[in-house]
């Protein structure tokens, strides 16, 4: 990492903790913060099903078997964050029965930069090149796994509600380092190390960008994201496990 991507990645970091940090400390906040941290594992449950059975179909067993339990890891995650939402009565809107507008279809400034050059043909899972996967999500999970335990850190311990939370998230951030640390393992099984540190190198420059996009679009009239919550919660919902919620 270059100096200048170095200092560039202490400043976007530092503006984004800022801001999760706010967010989820805020009570008026922290729902959508919680919606939109429940969608984003949840949502990555298919793909990394996907990927684990086309690495059992290539014969690598060693990762089908690490993204079948990132999978499952993720689903519980969700699974986390919807029963948090539940506690406060609250549920991640049905975008299914909501028209779609031209918010609700805006892709993330983030994301498009982060794949910036990559179609989304060639990021689907049956697609994928296999570097283009690890070195992105092993960035990503290395970072998430930073900042949930920054947000566990602002939270108070006099309260119930926010006690809980405190604990789900530093059990999801444990969750988050261990897969980065087998991403990690998974190039190094792949390339040598120089290689290995370019290519997380290369990420790292991508992601800086992307953080830096993000934070400008935040900083814009209408760059607040959009509601994800409404009141009240499903009648039926996956259990979560008591040791989920609250192991450390």
């Amino acid at each position: 990492m270059s100096l200048i991507t170095h200092i560039l990645h202490l400043v976007g970091s530092s503006g984004v903790a800022y801001f999760t940090a706010r967010q989820i400390r805020d009570p008026q906040t922290r729902p959508n913060t919680l919606a939109m941290f429940q969608l984003a594992e949840s949502g990555a449950v298919p793909m990394l099903e996907k990927l684990s059975d086309r690495a059992a179909n290539e014969g690598d067993t060693w990762m089908a078997e690490k993204l079948a339990q990132h999978a499952e890891d993720e689903k519980r995650h969700g699974q986390i964050f919807a029963h948090a939402l539940k506690q406060i009565n609250k549920q991640v809107i049905d975008f299914k029965s909501k028209p779609k507008t031209a918010e609700s279809t805006q892709r993330s400034p983030f994301f498009d930069n982060f794949f910036a050059g990559y179609t989304s043909e060639q990021l689907k899972p049956e697609n994928i090149n296999w570097d283009v996967f690890l070195g992105s999500t092993y960035i990503l999970e290395l970072d998430a796994s930073k900042d949930f335990a920054r947000m566990a850190k602002v939270l108070p311990d006099d309260e119930a509600t926010s006690r809980n939370l405190k604990k789900s998230l530093l059990s999801v951030a444990s969750d988050e380092t261990l897969h980065a640390a087998y991403l990690y393992e998974a190039m190094q099984r792949r390339m040598s190390t120089a290689d290995v540190q370019k290519l997380v190198a290369q990420w790292r420059d991508r992601k800086v960008n992307a953080m830096l996009a993000m934070i400008g679009g935040l900083l814009q009239p209408k760059g607040q994201p959009p509601t994800l919550v409404q009141e009240g919660f499903p009648q039926e919902e996956t259990p979560v496990n008591v040791p989920d919620l609250a192991a450390v």
